[in-house]
């Protein structure tokens, strides 16, 4: 046992048992251990390959006519700021207005072509292919087990796929990357639809013969333009949502439910077929559909040729070629300067008449089939394509110093495991493409199919046209006939006079309310509480004896006219500070005296025809009523709300100076009534400046639900002649309108 320790601590690398020494002449058994400061053994290494010692290589696009380059220098500069060294081919950024200087001063070295492609990590945006200027593969270049990134689209490159796998290549394919959320940063097609739908818009614009938005001008009427969208994904939607932004009428069309919504959401006619069938696929994309619902389809298709102007369609399948959407009598059908893009024309185009990388005229309609529209936006496709690259080596190697990725065939979908195996569609030459079906995928609830009898109880419970006018039609004919039955049954005149004025003004008063700022609820609620304060005409009315009420009845009257001019008062005076406490600085001065010329001329006016002979007091209670109306609707905006409060005022005093002109009192009663208000009102005065605003207004709401009480009270107990009470209700009409 000795032994075994002994040697097993001399071969021990560990700092702790490295100074140990053995007893000369006992060599057979452990004699003491030196301390020292390490406690422990030294870590484990870490897998992968430090930055620092890994070459990342962005070669020169040499597919015809691609200007995109896979790191714009922003993403030199991320990548080596994360520790990699970076080499890029001279003159590979030019098309996208990238220069080698841009380049050198993100951190990158300008090297040739054979280099850059030995690098250790080679980031391309097309699949390797032949170089015509070195007459030989790219793949055949590439570093023995090295990684490449770049589109692949493994399932059509089995040939390509094959090459890489001699040199031993891991292969990421952007084209592979997950739909899922976890990926939405480094999904790249989506990046490059988002581009490819936009340019389609501007093509489209740019090939058809009027405007896109509707005008009415001098020189006559120009109609917007009609467009129908094929395929809701992010071209189609990125599409529909340029064409809305230009001022056409856009349509969408798609066999999921999920992107009709987002057709809606972005201000398109979403288009369906009565068929019922969901298109919903994997990843993201539509899946094929039944015979039926394709004839169904057609037929819409060749319906809205006869009508739109431009056609965008994106339907793609998959790992399979474009289905064929529009046939070659649709298109021949549409109007002549019509135009029609083709976002699937790479993969064979949905137009029967579609020539991919082509624009032509066919029979008056005008075909764009390019097949690189995402490299027409060089500049924007590069930024976006090389932020995708960037982030995904970020998330799938997130260790500070090391370059390491594990691919596993047991993952869960949504997570990272997920990304990296659906992504990685070859590991040191060996294809593992395609990638095993994730685990935990999320299942919707199954769509219950439903019977004859709930389909045909669903159309019976469809509002027809003519059911819902007839509907309406009957609902007017019952509140007409109820009118008129009113009529009948009413006891006399005055009844249908009174009953006319209050429907009239309660519509009124609710059109003039549901308008006002709702900032400036507030202050309506106090002119509100102060109108109220009409409820005076009643007390005043019933009021009688000399200096002092003889009777309770007229004692409880006094009581009223007291409380309503304390509501009057206190009302008017709170909704003056709440717009005191709304006036900026820098508002322009206020000359609100200027209002008593309208008031005195009202006030005055009526006395002087009083005096004169003339009864107007009906005109004064409609003068008063509009400005009672007019005081609601000036409180509707902030720049009306003084002219408001100001209306308020001088409908009520109009309103009162009409009832005791048309009562003609004594002057010892006149002092009574006088006194009454002017006592209520000093009192609502006081109130207002010992309240709190927020506390003042629901004082005087129930100050006007008081001052009712004694009103009510008196009119039940005292017996009023039929003029009088007459003159009552047509005075009251400021209060029924509020």
């Amino acid at each position: 046992m000795a032994n075994l320790l002994k040697t097993v601590v001399t071969g021990c690398s560990c700092p702790l048992l490295s100074n140990c020494k053995v007893i000369p002449g006992k060599k057979d058994f452990l004699r003491t251990f030196h301390t020292h400061r390490a406690l422990w053994c030294k870590s484990p290494v870490k897998p992968g390959i430090p930055y620092k010692q890994l070459t990342v290589g962005v070669p020169k696009e040499i597919f015809q006519n691609e200007k995109r380059v896979a790191l714009s220098p922003a993403g030199v500069q991320a990548l080596v700021k994360q520790g990699f060294s970076v080499v890029v081919e001279s003159g590979a950024g030019e098309a996208s207005k990238f220069s080698d200087d841009h380049y050198r001063a993100a951190g990158a070295q300008i090297q040739g072509v054979k280099e850059v492609l030995a690098s250790d990590l080679v980031v391309k945006v097309r699949a390797p292919m032949v170089n015509p200027t070195l007459g030989v593969h790219e793949a055949d270049l590439l570093k023995t087990s090295g990684t490449l990134i770049s589109f692949i689209y493994p399932a059509q490159n089995p040939d390509l796929l094959n090459q890489l796998s001699k040199r031993k290549t891991t292969v990421l394919a952007m084209d592979q990357v997950p739909r899922v959320t976890i990926a939405q940063g480094y999904d790249a097609l989506s990046s490059m639809a988002n581009i490819a739908g936009y340019k389609a818009v501007v093509l489209a614009a740019n090939h058809f013969g009027r405007f896109f938005t509707g005008q009415i001008t001098a020189a006559g009427k120009v109609p917007p333009a009609k467009i129908l969208i094929v395929g809701g994904g992010v071209a189609g939607l990125a599409s529909a949502g340029a064409a809305k932004s230009m001022g056409a009428i856009v349509r969408g069309f798609d066999t999921r439910a999920a992107a009709l919504e987002q057709f809606k959401s972005l201000g398109a006619e979403p288009l369906e077929v009565d068929l019922k069938e969901s298109g919903e696929g994997q990843g993201g994309y539509a899946k094929e559909m039944s015979k039926e619902f394709i004839e169904a389809e057609m037929k819409l298709f060749a319906q809205q040729c006869k009508e739109v102007d431009i056609l965008i369609s994106t339907a793609l399948i998959p790992g399979k070629k474009a289905p064929v959407l529009f046939s070659k009598e649709m298109i021949e059908s549409m109007k002549e300067g019509s135009v029609v893009v083709d976002l699937a024309a790479e993969a064979g185009g949905n137009f029967e008449t579609t020539k991919p990388g082509e624009l032509y005229v066919h029979k008056g309609v005008t075909h764009i089939g390019y097949t690189d529209l995402p490299s027409r936006m060089a500049t924007q496709a590069s930024t976006l394509y090389s932020n995708n690259i960037t982030k995904l080596l970020k998330a799938i190697s997130p260790d500070k110093d090391n370059f390491y990725f594990e691919v596993k065939d047991d993952f869960d979908f949504g997570t990272m495991g997920h990304v990296i195996r659906g992504t990685v569609v070859m590991k040191d030459g060996k294809v593992i493409f395609p990638a095993p079906t994730p685990k935990n995928i999320p299942q919707g609830a199954p769509v219950k199919p439903k019977t004859v009898a709930e389909l045909e109880a669903e159309k019976a419970a469809t509002i027809t046209p003519f059911r819902k006018t007839m509907t309406t039609a009957s609902a007017y004919t019952a509140g007409l006939t109820g009118m008129l039955g009113l009529g009948i049954v009413a006891p006399n005149l005055a009844f249908s006079q009174m009953v006319t004025t209050f429907g009239l003004a309660g519509i009124v008063g609710y059109h003039t309310v549901w308008g006002v700022t709702p900032a400036l609820h507030s202050p309506l609620m106090s002119v509100t509480n102060a109108i109220s304060g009409l409820t005076a005409v009643g007390g005043l009315a019933l009021m009688g004896g000399h200096l002092y009420p003889s009777t309770t009845s007229q004692g409880l009257a006094a009581l009223a006219t007291f409380i309503s001019s304390v509501n009057i008062a206190g009302g008017f005076l709170v909704t003056q500070r709440m717009l005191d406490m709304f006036k900026r600085p820098t508002d322009p001065p206020e000359y609100n005296y200027v209002y008593l010329l309208p008031a005195g001329t009202f006030v005055g006016g009526y006395l002087a025809a009083l005096y004169s002979g003339y009864n107007i007091e009906q005109i004064m209670y409609l003068g008063s009523g509009l400005c009672c109306v007019g005081a609601l609707a000036g409180l509707s905006t902030q720049g009306t709300a003084r002219l408001g409060n100001a209306l308020g005022m001088i409908g009520v005093a109009g309103g009162l100076a009409a009832t005791l002109g048309g009562l003609k009192p004594s002057p010892e009663l006149l002092a009574q009534m006088s006194g009454a208000m002017a006592l209520g009102g000093t009192i609502g005065k006081h109130l207002v400046e010992f309240c709190l605003y927020g506390n003042t207004c629901p004082f005087f709401s129930s100050l006007f639900g008081h001052s009712s009480i004694p009103v009510g009270t008196t009119l039940i107990s005292s017996v009023a002649n039929t003029r009088l009470v007459t003159d009552m209700s047509l005075a009251k009409v400021n209060e029924c309108i509020l």
